[in-house]
């Protein structure tokens, strides 16, 4: 597909698609189809049925029938371009090694990296020829009995372009029939060095090297000291490896677990067997709260108990996928960026994050980047293109001289030595004109969003005089732009840039669009039409790639041979710019990302948190992950009914391995007519559903594609479809990620966590008070929703038995934490209510009883020092999470379980914003912008009364003498525990220290007036004079 052939919009409902040509010229495409051998020159022919001759079916390398039989009877047998073994074809004569074809044994084969594909592939070539529904041309009538099963025909690789042919022939090709052979372009000219036959070994040398792993042929002297025996032996190894945590670090840490375990039960025993009589309301408050408190810490502390590190080899992935003289066989990735609203996700970030993409350290025709504008803005679309052209310069900057990190806004800000491990001499000179290139292009991107304040009256006009399409943000067609690609995508070096492709799905009144989660599977089925890479990556508009070797550390597990194919995703953690030093309202949440993350990667894996993770598509579509072999059938009467029967499968299971006879294909091919229910109405993308490694139908048009590229995001498509039910990003809750991961799970896959040294992606984070609580809100409403809903892990999932019970407390504990606000707020008005009542939730103890308390504590205390050991969190990280957990707990999650409530019961609805993604002129200025909101009113008030019963009480300990100051530490050391819990807030509350804001001052009047009162109420500085017993001597003593 050409970069240059304009911007498609259409509406597959209306019938409608329009190419919108800009006001370039667009550029010449060489032409693909030509029907001539690449070796002699003469015309490539046809095959006795008729059709063009193809020697190779996995590369469709143009060879003639004459060359071909040379080759196979006296050449090296094998295809110059991919270096694949020619097979026999119909009518040929047989040579040396027809018969023994299956045992050629090489890494590739020795892990089975292609076995697996052939079947799926065969049986979506054969679905792509049936009748299914949409996206068909004219049929033939030679083509119209359905296909054998086994064909032989393989798919074009992900690598391949998806060229527009030229516009003259623009309607001819949208009707064109989906089925013609094309010969890919040749890598290149014929007589290169790539056909040099001393470079691959003959077939006898690969036997005896395969006699020889198998034990039947010795080596000789000579392999032991043979550098290219220790690059294969390497080649071998693992990927990856699993870093257990040092014994001496986690066992002392499960027996403090086990050790609070027991103390907190006698202490929960003792606190229900001894009632306050004369205070029994606030003792069972203060009871359910810590039975609350106490489930709440289970859920929480024992899906830590198995916390492990992982390292990963990326030389190995070198030298198994990246062989010299070979064709790169690294997996293709899709790479999605989701964009909403311009003015508060500024184009210039979204800009920074696509750059850094663009220049991954990655084959660049590995790389497919989609940015999905669910705003469909002029002012993304026109930011998109002109980062499109300073990728150009910018891309062969950052892999000439490996620059870190190639987001180029923060590459330039560094305060680093950037002359450090420089050697070329030009790099400074180079350095300093790309940052004046960048400062120009940051201008043209200022003028953008400039302009794009001011809305004309009639609409965008874009720069050829046609209206902007997405005018109307609620009713506009879907809109695809390729801008970078194979033709027009290349850098300032003549290189090949990877493809960056602009969407915009379509959107009408009266269809619920699902926000981000429907994006994110338009985006899927587009790419899926499109490319099809076989994994995906998603990212914020404002996560960047830190370290360009990300996606690679990502393919240690998902390529492993030996574990990579149960793996459905791979989370990186969270990492973020711009935070104060202190990080006041814990935004780095490091204790979630470096400490319970951990844990869970040790038992079925990390939960998916919404950006910055590594998808298997097949994951995505709803397969169940492969089953290991199958154990031999047990000889059975079958009179007893444990034996002997046969497992169902399940709805989306993976039918069998490679070599299940023809039978089993044919059944399973009857069965995909169903699938169309579940993926919807489009032959293309239902055929790519079944190519596990990826790749695009070899019989489909480029035009065709394009059509049904705007099918796939129209917006009636999921209509009574399982999208988002089980199939992609999972509907229901605003929180999106947890669900879809957690479905994942259920089915039996496994997620790792992978966290390098250097972090893979950076992003912003809000570090003012205000935004930051709302984002906590947005959070724990999309948990509270998911509690409420059909997949709540509290009932879902227990039918297949994949998910495991720790697993699973995991996941319970991320729907019911924002339910804790409630004891939580009870349990920090309580101190207040002791000192200005005189009352208190505990009887006076006695020294035995008090050792509970006292080991209660230490307990809690070296849970959390251990934690810290064995995690390498600091402990002012650690308490900055404490105190935040607090402050969150009684603002933010109340709020939450309030709405969601309303939400579940009333049908009320609340509606977010995006939090804004801008960054303050001065550093950390946003750190001290008060925004007044009403989360901001249940804290402030804990503070004031806390405060006004700290004074209460020790004006009255003071009042009545020595004795009541005993009774009075208990119910101050409770009250310091809220206050300087919530100290942060109260900083924030008061802004910067040398500005008072006027709610502050508000407050502090507020806060006055209460405790005047109070005081008068209380009135501590007059003796109290206490009257007879009326129990003793009756009411009128």
């Amino acid at each position: 597909m050409e970069a240059s052939a304009g911007l498609v919009a259409g509406s597959h409902n209306r019938n409608e698609l329009v190419v919108i040509h800009g006001h370039e010229e667009p550029k010449p495409l060489r032409s693909l189809n030509g029907q001539v051998c690449e070796i002699c020159g003469d015309e490539i022919g046809l095959t006795v049925d008729g059709e063009v001759f193809v020697a190779c079916n996995e590369c469709g390398f143009p060879v003639c029938r004459p060359c071909y039989e040379y080759e196979r009877r006296e050449g090296s047998q094998l295809c110059p371009q991919c270096k694949t073994r020619f097979k026999r074809l119909k009518g040929c004569a047989r040579v040396e090694g027809d018969d023994d074809e299956e045992d050629i044994d090489d890494i590739e084969h020795e892990f089975n990296i292609d076995d697996e594909q052939n079947k799926n592939k065969l049986i979506a070539e054969a679905m792509l020829h049936g009748k299914m529904s949409y996206g068909r041309g004219p049929e033939d009538d030679d083509n119209a009995q359905f296909p054998p099963v086994i064909t032989g025909v393989r798919s074009r690789p992900v690598s391949g372009e998806f060229p527009i042919s030229s516009h003259a022939h623009g309607e001819q090709g949208l009707s064109s029939s989906l089925h013609k052979r094309v010969h890919p372009y040749p890598m290149s000219e014929p007589g290169s060095a790539r056909w040099d036959e001393k470079k691959e070994g003959g077939w006898k040398e690969r036997m005896d090297d395969w006699k020889m792993q198998q034990g039947n042929l010795g080596p000789d002297a000579d392999d032991y000291n043979d550098p290219d025996m220790a690059m294969i032996e390497e080649a071998r190894q693992p990927l990856s490896r699993k870093v257990p945590i040092a014994s001496s670090k986690v066992n002392p840490y499960r027996m403090v677990i086990v050790a609070r375990l027991l103390v907190l039960a006698f202490f929960l025993r003792y606190r229900i067997l001894n009632p306050v009589h004369d205070a029994l309301g606030l003792w069972l408050v203060s009871v359910i709260c810590e039975i609350w408190f106490a489930f709440s810490w289970i859920l929480d502390q024992f899906p830590k108990w198995f916390p492990i590190d992982r390292e990963t080899y990326l030389d190995r992935l070198s030298f198994r996928y990246e062989r010299e003289g070979e064709p790169n066989m690294l997996s293709p990735v899709d790479i999605f960026v989701s964009t909403v609203d311009p003015l508060k996700e500024p184009p210039l970030v979204t800009a920074n994050t696509v750059l850094s993409i663009l220049a991954m350290d990655y084959p660049v025709d590995k790389i497919s980047c989609y940015i999905s504008d669910d705003g469909a803005s002029i002012l993304t679309f026109e930011a998109l293109s002109e980062t499109a052209e300073f990728a150009r310069r910018w891309v062969p900057f950052c892999k000439k001289f490996s620059i870190e990190p190639r987001a180029p806004e923060m590459y330039f800000s560094l305060k680093i030595d950037y002359l450090k491990d420089k050697v070329q001499p030009t790099f400074v000179k180079e350095r300093r004109a790309m940052k004046r290139e960048y400062e120009e292009f940051k201008v043209r991107i200022n003028a953008i969003v400039a302009k794009a304040v001011k809305v004309p009256p009639e609409g965008w006009i874009m720069q050829d005089g046609t209206p902007w399409p997405g005018n109307n943000t609620k009713d506009h067609p879907g809109m695809i732009q390729v801008f970078l690609g194979h033709s027009g995508g290349l850098d300032a070096e003549g290189n090949e840039l990877p493809r960056l492709v602009y969407v915009s799905r379509e959107k009408r009144p009266g269809f619920h669009h699902h926000k981000k989660a429907g994006a994110m599977n338009a985006l899927i089925r587009v790419s899926a039409v499109l490319t099809n890479a076989p994994f995906m990556l998603n990212l914020d508009c404002d996560h960047y790639l830190n370290n360009s070797k990300a996606v690679r550390e990502a393919m240690c597990f998902l390529m492993d041979p030996q574990t990579g194919r149960k793996v459905c995703y791979v989370q990186f953690p969270q990492r973020f710019d711009g935070i104060d030093r202190n990080d006041r309202y814990a935004n780095r949440n490091t204790v979630f990302f470096d400490i319970n993350m951990k844990g869970l990667d040790g038992i079925q894996g990390p939960v998916y948190v919404g950006t910055g993770c590594v998808f298997r598509r097949q994951a995505l579509y709803g397969y169940d992950p492969p089953k290991g072999p199958k154990r031999p059938k047990m000889v059975s009467c079958d009179c007893c009914p444990c034996f002997g029967r046969r497992k169902k499968l399940q709805k989306y299971a993976k039918h069998g391995e490679s070599g299940e006879g023809l039978e089993e294909d044919k059944e399973m091919l009857m069965s995909q007519m169903n699938f169309e229910k579940k993926f919807g109405q489009s032959a293309i993308f239902v055929t790519s559903t079944l190519m596990e490694q990826g790749g695009v139908p070899p019989s489909s048009s480029p035009a065709a594609l394009l059509k049904e590229a705007i099918h796939v995001i129209s917006c009636g498509y999921e209509d009574k479809t399982d999208w988002g039910l089980e199939l992609g990003w999972i509907y229901g809750s605003i929180t999106e990620d947890i669900l879809t991961g957690f479905k994942m799970h259920c089915r039996g896959w496994r997620s790792i966590y992978c966290m390098p040294k250097r972090p893979a992606f950076k992003g912003s984070a809000p570090i003012n008070l205000s935004d930051r609580l709302n984002q906590v809100l947005r959070w724990a409403l999309g948990s509270v929703e998911i509690f409420f809903s059909r997949h709540s892990p509290v009932w879902y999932g227990y039918k297949g038995g994949n998910l495991k019970w720790l697993e699973r407390f995991a996941y319970v504990n991320t729907t019911v934490y924002p339910f804790t606000s409630l004891p939580l707020l009870a349990y920090c008005t309580l101190p207040a209510i002791c000192l200005l009542t005189g009352k208190f939730i505990m009887p006076t103890i006695s020294t035995f009883a008090s050792l509970f308390f006292i080991a209660l504590f230490i307990s809690i205390f070296a849970t959390g020092i251990l934690e810290l050991r064995w995690s390498g969190v600091s402990i002012e990280e650690w308490w900055r999470n404490e105190q935040f957990w607090v402050i969150g707990g009684v603002s933010a999650h109340l709020f939450a379980v309030v709405q969601g409530l309303l939400k579940v019961l009333a049908g009320i609805d609340t509606n977010f914003t995006v939090t804004s993604k801008a960054v303050d002129d001065e550093e950390f200025g946003e750190l001290y912008t008060f925004k007044w909101t009403t989360l901001l009113i249940p804290p402030t008030t804990l503070l004031i009364i806390n405060l006004v019963g700290v004074v209460a009480g020790i004006s009255d300990a003071i009042n009545n003498g020595y004795q009541s100051w005993g009774p009075l530490f208990g119910k101050l050391f409770f009250a310091f525990w809220v206050i300087v819990h919530l100290y942060p807030f109260l900083k924030g509350l008061m802004g910067r220290q040398n500005r008072t804001p006027t709610i502050v001052v508000i407050w502090s009047v507020l806060l006055a007036s209460i405790f005047s009162l109070l005081w008068v109420r209380i009135d501590p500085f007059i003796l109290k004079t206490k009257g007879p017993d009326v129990k003793q001597c009756g009411i009128n003593c």
